[in-house]
């Protein structure tokens, strides 16, 4: 990450005066100088600052991404052509983790909350909401369940296949990492969105509620939790690396549910920056928590991000409260999401129109 140019020392030279160690917060005594253009230099450096800074952020990108590219020759050309998909600017991106062995449970999620074909189309261009469902390979490239992806993505063209990432219930850390990397190549947004493929989602809520937070520097957003670090071996969610959280029965840090999590652009670059020196816990939600938990981010707990299936979210609906996200707590998503998704929709989902008439469009904007 490139340090905040505010806490480095450095010398400027101005009209023969020289300070050293600027420091924004202390006025600099420059005799024949009156306050108001005291003022004004404090800005101007400021302003600086900040855009040195911006810069210096996307050139680490660049090269990051650069020899990405060069060192992995079976990068897509998606990721290769990055400077004409990112002359368009986007409000977020949205990937759903999907496993091989869940296509009924695409096909609801095609079925209720995620627009399909020319609606799709028009997400894209008139809200700048990316949708895709993510996925990377089998363990032996180019088989059976490759190809049926493969044919899948002829169809609908919904899928974001990772190249580097090989699929695997214990490889959820990695895939998350590759997600956030991947996506902030290939698409200029605000938000990178990750969400499970058996949770409810009300796309308007959630643009709503992000919008919110559209100008705060990394800001992580999601439910925030503390659960029990497991150490005993067998279990679900079992820990392995356990001693490094201190005494046995201690709790984690806080970090967001794994069912829906949102980052802002600054994060997923820095991820794409350091995902080669990012430490992968058992939990992909621990692991991104861990990522961020040593860096200048603001953690926003809100529980509209994981309400209850009917009644819980039905009741908020009905009480003007809509729910972003809904799913069983019990399950870790939808209890038997393939069967009861429709039914969540019919009964907590907000109005069709919703979407196309949300407050976030306007902060969309098109790059020059």
């Amino acid at each position: 990450m490139v340090p905040d140019a505010k806490g480095i020392p450095w010398t400027s030279r101005t009209g023969g005066k020289q300070f050293v160690d600027y420091d924004p917060n202390i006025v600099l005594k420059n005799e024949g100088n009156n306050s108001g253009d005291i003022s004004g230099s404090q800005h101007s450096i400021l302003t600086m600052d900040k855009a040195i800074s911006d810069l210096e952020i996307k050139l680490m990108a660049s090269r990051a991404e650069r020899e990405t590219i060069q060192k992995d020759p079976m990068m897509s050309e998606g990721v290769k052509n990055i400077e004409s998909t990112l002359k368009r600017k986007y409000f977020m991106v949205i990937g759903i983790n999907t496993a091989f062995s869940s296509h009924k449970r695409r096909d609801s999620v095609r079925a209720t909350w995620m627009p399909q074909a020319e609606k799709r189309k028009k997400l894209e261009e008139e809200t700048g909401i990316i949708i895709r469902f993510v996925i990377g390979h089998s363990s032996t490239s180019g088989g059976i369940l490759d190809k049926a992806i493969e044919a899948e993505e002829k169809v609908h063209g919904d899928f974001l296949r990772l190249q580097q990432h090989v699929e695997g219930y214990l490889e959820l850390s990695a895939k998350t990492k590759t997600y956030f990397a991947t996506a902030v190549s290939l698409w200029d947004a605000e938000f990178y969105v990750k969400v499970d493929d058996d949770i409810h989602v009300n796309l308007a809520t959630l643009g709503v509620t992000l919008a919110r937070h559209s100008k705060k520097p990394r800001v992580y957003i999601g439910c925030m939790k503390s659960g029990p670090v497991l150490a005993r071996k067998g279990v679900k969610y079992h820990e392995p690396e356990y001693w490094k959280f201190g005494e046995v029965g201690n709790k984690y840090f806080r970090h967001a549910t794994g069912q829906l999590y949102a980052i802002s652009k600054d994060l997923a670059t820095y991820i794409f920056i350091n995902q080669n020196v990012l430490h992968k816990y058992a939990n992909e939600d621990v692991s991104l928590g861990a990522w961020f938990i040593g860096l200048d981010v603001e953690h926003v707990d809100d529980r509209r991000l994981c309400c209850g299936t009917p009644p819980d979210c039905e009741w908020k609906a009905q009480a003007g409260n809509i729910c972003a996200a809904s799913f069983d707590w019990r399950c870790s998503g939808i209890c038997r999401s393939v069967e009861r998704i429709m039914e969540v929709h019919e009964r907590c989902g907000e109005d069709k129109n919703a979407l196309w008439s949300a407050n976030f469009v306007q902060t969309i904007r098109t790059s020059s």
